[in-house]
């Protein structure tokens, strides 16, 4: 019950605090209710709080709205909302101490974990860092990608006010008849920022070559790339004219989503985009930078050495990688201590100083160091013990080919042709003769392979190659040599494959025929292939390749490892050959030895999602879904042939 209310008390109260005397009418004062035993109406709403005078709650939500930025006000009207709880997650603008924590607008799908760079994130970002101990792990991992894309802005911010600065020094070089103003604009940074001369010079090189790709300098205030990247784009596309270069940084960024790309497949994208937008200038170039070939040796921080060949043959390189594996392989089976990578590097050496392998074997046995390791690609580098298939291409409609140069000591096979009478033996009780043998996974369109097409390939763990070096590669290949055919759909992905017993024959211009054409001998070739074409499952899987045994058998390891070339783990490009096969649901919990629970992962990633908190699933054949143990989810699928 409330009080008895005496208005004229009131009124003569809040009469004496008003400084401006004042009078009512005769009538206005006998209209009052001087006193009274019961409260006032309350039912009624007072006129100072209707709409005509307060506003209503519409107007006073579009105000609201009018105050906040521009995209955050679009995020808001975009919705959608359903009316229960905050209508922003909890922390957003909270950004003034005491108003709780900023935390849960950067978990999973959150405000802050898909916020543009800018004023807004800097501010959420500092405020959830301050209270970091008492995020989510998937808060912890959204502030995490909210501070990378800070990062990139901020740089972003830098590279702008460098070439503004650059600018500036050009237009002052040319007004006064000065040009040494504008050639020493790097050691004003250098100065500005505590740099070195080269470190400066760098960065320089880095903020020109952002200015003349506008898009990749739009992507880098954006966050969708860090510096890493940005300079990746520069250096990769700067001996291009700038139109083809801008038009080359912009397929790249519309394929696919670029934030989720590492450096070396946003490199491998990079370098295809390339071949495919004009490969006579992409030749070219690569001949002219031909000219810049060296041999290169410079002292380690360790306290060794380092001796690396520039500007080699892309062939002769692939080969000589080959060769090294292979050279490896022959030392650690007879007995030399150590991993491949020790043992390539060895055979290197003693290759490159006249050593034979037969007496690294003999110094070995000499010194009493010779122990039976065994080493293989199984052991040192995680590789399946089903051994090295190689992964086939081609094209949807068109088909590809692709051979695997699996030539060992143990088989005497011929990658390349002999070129001086040390090299002339190839059996495998010679070890020093040259070639001894090696493992080139090549892919190339089956068109390009016919001379019909220069569309560029791929060398498994070396990247895009242009069609010149993938038919120099073609020709080297000798009788141990794997041939296979796979079909693809539009965008790339494994259709159906085949294996073949014999390569295509050799094509002849000459005879070609008046209705014949040079390719002729390989499309024969693909055709012939096509009864044994095994098709790819999909979802829902008929399960009809499915073994009954834990190890699956060679002709199913090796469509695995068509369908998925490379590690399944997002952002891993360790060649599917030098992988495990691992069962998605684990083959003692009922897993499936079948298309549907296998898949290739390299030994680091399996130990991985063996760990606790890692989970993976496969809903359809070759496509992963990751649950780190942050709660986020992360999809992958197979990496697309070249079409």
């Amino acid at each position: 019950m409330l009080p008895p209310f005496d208005a004229a008390a009131l009124l003569e109260r809040q009469a004496a605090e008003i400084d401006a005397p004042f009078e009512l009418a005769a009538a206005e004062i006998a209209a009052l209710p001087l006193s009274c035993d019961e409260p006032p109406d309350l039912s009624e709403t007072p006129w100072w709080l209707t709409d005509e005078f307060y506003g209503s709650d519409d107007a006073e939500q579009a105000s609201w709205l009018a105050t906040l930025p521009a995209d955050i006000r679009a995020a808001y009207e975009n919705g959608p909302w359903d009316g229960s709880g905050e209508v922003f997650a909890a922390g957003f603008l909270h950004h003034d101490a005491g108003c709780g924590p900023a935390g849960p607008g950067f978990a999973a799908g959150g405000l802050f974990d898909t916020a543009r760079p800018g004023p807004t994130l800097a501010a959420a970002a500092a405020d959830a860092g301050a209270r970091r101990t008492e995020l989510g792990e998937s808060e912890l991992i959204g502030l995490l990608c909210g501070w990378q894309r800070l990062s990139a802005w901020a740089q972003s911010g830098q590279a702008d006010c460098l070439n503004t600065l650059i600018q500036r020094r050009k237009e002052q070089s040319v007004e006064l008849n000065r040009p040494d103003l504008a050639a020493h604009v790097d050691d004003e940074a250098a100065a500005a920022l505590a740099l070195t001369g080269r470190a400066a010079g760098r960065l320089l090189d880095a903020c020109v070559g952002l200015a003349r790709l506008p898009e990749v300098g739009a992507a880098l205030a954006a966050g969708r790339i860090d510096w890493t990247k940005a300079c990746l784009f520069t250096d990769t596309l700067a001996g291009l004219p700038d139109q083809d270069a801008a038009d080359i940084a912009a397929v790249v960024l519309s394929a696919g989503d670029v934030t989720r790309k590492t450096t070396g497949q946003l490199r491998a994208a990079l370098a295809r985009a390339i071949l495919a937008y004009d490969p006579e200038a992409a030749q070219r170039r690569r001949e002219a930078a031909r000219k810049d070939a060296s041999v290169q040796a410079w002292a380690e921080p360790s306290g060794n050495a380092a001796l690396a060949g520039r500007e080699l043959a892309p062939a002769d390189v692939a080969h000589a990688d080959a060769q090294l594996t292979a050279d490896a392989r022959w030392l650690a089976a007879h007995g030399l201590p150590g991993t491949i990578d020790e043992l390539r590097a060895l055979a290197y050496t003693a290759r490159l100083t006249g050593r034979t392998l037969h007496s690294l074997v003999a110094a070995s046995a000499s010194d009493g160091g010779c122990r039976d390791t065994r080493t293989s690609d199984s052991s040192a580098s995680g590789a399946s013990p089903d051994g090295g298939e190689a992964a086939c291409a081609d094209r949807s409609g068109n088909a590809r080919k692709d051979c695997d140069t699996d030539a060992n000591p143990d088989s005497g096979g011929d990658d390349a042709a002999a070129t001086d009478s040390s090299a002339a033996c190839n059996c495998s009780c010679n070890p020093d003769g040259w070639p001894l043998g090696g493992t080139i996974n090549l892919t190339m369109p089956l068109s390009a392979w016919a001379g019909m097409s220069d569309a560029p390939g791929e060398l498994a763990g070396h990247g895009p190659a242009d069609a010149d070096t993938c038919r120099d590669l073609a020709a080297r290949t000798g009788p141990a040599t794997r041939w296979c055919l796979t079909l693809t759909s539009d965008n790339g992905h494994a259709v159906a494959h085949a294996c073949a017993s014999h390569p295509p024959g050799p094509r002849d211009p000459c005879n070609a025929g008046s209705s014949g054409t040079v390719g002729d001998p390989v499309i024969r070739w693909a055709a012939g292939l096509r009864a044994k074409m095994q098709h790819f499952e999909t979802a829902p899987c008929g399960h009809g390749r499915q073994t009954a045994a834990y190890r699956p058998p060679t002709s199913l390891a090796h469509l695995i490892r068509v369908r998925q070339r490379t590690c399944s783990f997002p952002g891993c490009r360790r060649p599917a050959r030098r992988c495990d096969l691992d069962h998605v649901i684990p083959y003692d919990r009922g897993g499936r030895t079948c298309e549907c629970n296998l898949h290739p992962l390299c030994r680091r990633h399996h130990r991985a999602k063996q760990a606790p908190g890692w989970q993976l699933t496969q809903p359809r054949p070759g496509e992963m879904r990751w649950r780190l143990p942050s709660g986020r989810d992360y999809a992958t699928c197979a990496d697309p042939y070249p079409v």
